[in-house]
């Protein structure tokens, strides 16, 4: 059965709703797609409409990737917080797709959109910038499509699932846009 490609003009970004947390569990289940993510797979909806319920106090932007108005995915934005006044004008982007939509175009499509987007909405942001896996290879790829330069290779940076792992940096600032 030949599986059907969404026309990426038909892509769009939208905040979640309560209704999203069925097509969120989708998604968010699914092992392969929280593989490189800081959490584990889901198991219960209440996880799902909890994610949507807290999404302003965890993110500063966070939107649904839809097609056809169906969340597939989500892309956030987050500033940098705390008392770390130096990153003040540095934020990280954040996504997560499902498998089904994998090698379709539709996360560098999402991406560049919350590239745009964030750039638009946040006039002190100057940089935005990605942490990739090492092994996750086809992520590389999305940023590397949406704009973002590859900086280096952070040794041992972020500890996930009860391994310390290594992430590239990759970046993107305000006037390369």
């Amino acid at each position: 059965m030949e599986q059907h490609t969404p026309d990426l003009a038909q892509i769009s970004l939208r905040p979640f709703v309560l209704s999203d947390a069925d097509d969120l569990m989708v998604w968010a289940t699914d092992e392969r797609v929280a593989k490189f993510c800081s959490w584990q797979p889901y198991t219960s909806k209440d996880t799902a409409v909890d994610f949507i319920q807290n999404i302003p106090s965890n993110f500063s932007w966070c939107r649904a990737i839809c097609v056809d108005d169906c969340a597939i995915g989500s892309v956030s934005v987050q500033y940098y917080s705390g008392n770390d006044k130096a990153r003040a004008k540095s934020a990280e982007l954040g996504y997560v797709l499902g498998s089904k939509y994998w090698g379709k175009g539709i996360t560098t499509k999402a991406a560049k959109m919350a590239v745009e987007t964030a750039f638009a909405e946040f006039p002190d942001l100057e940089r935005l910038e990605a942490l990739v896996d090492v092994e996750n290879v086809a992520s590389q790829k999305v940023l590397e499509k949406a704009g973002f330069q590859r900086e280096g290779i952070l040794r041992k940076f972020l500890f996930i699932k009860g391994k310390s792992r290594n992430m590239v940096m990759f970046s993107v600032l305000r006037d390369e846009i």
